[in-house]
């Protein structure tokens, strides 16, 4: 099992990562089916400050889409899709959109929010049969951060599967180094010691850490961006924090 640690882990077994899920007490879970009840209450709770609650569109997607940098309109996933506004704005672009959240209560607000091609999935993205790809582009607003260091390899291997040849992962990511961001804890903390069985709020990543994780088989995307996000002005309508990641990478034809 030491082999999941590094950076840039090799896939393992669904039952070596099962076992390492139960490290982790049910209420830090946010990952699996059985987080969903976490989320609801997250989003739920309609008096907790969530920036993100009532935003548009995270702007470097919104910025991608405008500049024709993910190409001609084809299929999108979006991965953790909240209350729909990723999605909402790549189906008002012509993309073909499935979305998928561990979140009921979510998912009713989300439904408000996207126009009624957009497919609406309850579940755990790196299990449910419905996410069959090819995907020309999946967006990841926030997922890949609430991942024990474990389940990178469940992250990369939905990736392989999923995203065709040629095709892009749009990122919003924890930076390290900000305030506010993730927690920077080295990976074995979160399995042994004083900190162990919490994610301390989500994952804060190098640049150099993404580049080498993504790259990394099964799923080895190049990286052609990653940058802070930009902090949109209130007239523009869309979300952007800087203490995350805006990352562009793309799968090789």
């Amino acid at each position: 099992m030491d082999e999941l640690f590094p950076a840039a882990p090799a896939p393992a077994g669904e039952d070596d990562l099962a076992l390492l899920d139960t490290l982790f007490p049910a209420t830090a879970d946010r990952w699996s089916e059985d987080g969903s009840a976490w989320w609801d209450a997250f989003y739920g709770d309609t008096g907790r400050p969530v920036p993100f609650r009532d935003a548009g569109p995270d702007e470097h997607l919104a910025a991608y889409l405008a500049a024709g940098r993910l190409g001609a309109p084809g299929r999108a996933l979006d991965l953790g899709c909240g209350t729909g506004r990723n999605a909402a704005e790549l189906a008002a672009r012509g993309w073909e959109v499935d979305a998928v959240d561990l979140s009921a209560t979510v998912l009713a607000t989300a439904r408000t929010r996207v126009p009624a091609s957009v497919r609406l999935h309850h579940g755990d993205a790196f299990t449910l049969p419905a996410l069959t790809g090819p995907y020309d582009l999946v967006h990841d607003s926030g997922c890949f951060h609430h991942l024990p260091p474990h389940r990178r390899p469940s992250h990369l291997a939905l990736l392989a599967r999923v995203l065709g040849p040629g095709g892009h992962l749009t990122l919003t990511c924890f930076a390290s180094g900000r305030p506010d961001s993730g927690s920077e804890l080295p990976d074995a903390a979160f399995y042994r010691g004083e900190h162990a069985g919490s994610l301390h709020g989500g994952l804060a990543y190098s640049a150099d850490a993404l580049r080498d994780i993504f790259a990394s088989p099964p799923a080895s995307l190049s990286c052609e961006e990653l940058r802070p996000m930009r902090v949109p002005v209130l007239d523009e309508g869309l979300f952007g924090a800087d203490f995350l990641w805006a990352g562009l990478f793309r799968r090789g034809a």
